[in-house]
């Protein structure tokens, strides 16, 4: 049986993204960062592509990690760590290195979603044993909040201004996870810096399996989504109790369904959130209504992959 995390191991455990960076204040990413690192049970090597995170966290000359840490490009962070996963294993063939090592690359969702899903792919279609973590914070924020294939529906970015004729983003929110799920990889999971013990046993069941292992996390962002920055995380218990996000896992094909809600309207996540603050006109009631539809209909095709196994 797969051993949980236990919290007192946790909170007794070494800080291995420390503070001190940059990152703005209300962001979930460096939390999201802190609870997988504080879940890793063998020493880790990161890739970290260009992004908030990367630019926030490395001024030179400072560093928030305490681990081996490879900056890539925006679009290879998946390539960069396959690269390094097969020196290892070189290394382990020759004898040189006889210690298990862990490979984590983190990205954002432009790096993901858009510009690294090429790199991504290849790298889970060679097998090559990592972590890969998408912090999903919906538009490219590192480079003034344009929109990405990971921004919902109705969202203002600066490319995809409110006014008379446009309405935020006119297209859906990309399902990149049944994407990931559809090369076959071992593990795939989304999770939430809300439910914090659900995202580090994820952390660890990832970490254990022989091969590529993925993680969708959500990672609210204050400058982006225009909303108060003392409430990233209740923001995103909210996105978990509407269904908008999710919490599930595949095991080598088989899905299950961590948590399932009393569901709340999806108006309770969107009102927070200035870049949404137009849908609350009258005249732009049927994109709420279009939204709560979608989420109802993402939520049924996720029970019918339960049912259907």
């Amino acid at each position: 049986m797969t051993r949980l995390v236990r919290l007192k191991e946790i909170a007794g455990s070494e800080e291995l993204f420390t503070s001190g960076h940059r990152l703005c204040t209300g962001c979930a990413e460096a939390t999201v960062v802190r609870q997988i690192l504080h879940a890793a049970e063998n020493p880790v090597v990161v890739a970290n592509a260009t992004g908030c995170l990367e630019v926030a966290s490395t001024i030179y000359p400072y560093s928030a990690w305490k681990v081996p840490w490879i900056h890539s490009a925006f679009e290879n962070a998946a390539a960069t760590m396959s690269g390094v996963e097969s020196a290892y294993n070189a290394l382990k063939r020759k004898g040189k290195i006889d210690r298990k090592i862990d490979f984590i690359a983190f990205a954002g969702d432009g790096g993901t979603y858009d510009i690294g899903l090429q790199s991504l792919s290849g790298a889970l279609e060679r097998g090559h044993r990592m972590l890969y973590v998408c912090l999903d914070n919906e538009a490219y924020m590192n480079t003034g909040i344009q929109r990405s294939s990971a921004t919902p529906l109705g969202a203002w970015t600066t490319t995809t201004p409110v006014g008379e004729k446009i309405k935020g983003k006119s297209e859906y929110k990309k399902d990149l996870t049944d994407i990931i799920v559809a090369h076959g990889v071992p593990y795939v999971a989304q999770a939430s810096p809300s439910h914090f013990m659900d995202l580090m046993n994820k952390v660890q069941k990832a970490l254990r399996v022989e091969g590529p292992s993925f993680l969708n996390i959500f990672a609210p962002c204050p400058r982006g989504w225009r909303s108060e920055a003392e409430i990233s995380i209740q923001l995103s218990r909210i996105a978990v109790e509407t269904n908008y996000w999710p919490l599930f896992e595949i095991v080598n094909g088989t899905w299950k369904i961590n948590l399932k809600p009393r569901q709340k309207p999806i108006e309770e996540y969107l009102k927070p959130q200035k870049r949404f603050s137009h849908l609350f006109k009258p005249e732009n009631k049927w994109m709420l209504e279009d939204i709560q539809h979608t989420v109802d209909k993402r939520w049924e095709k996720l029970l019918k992959k339960i049912d259907n196994q």
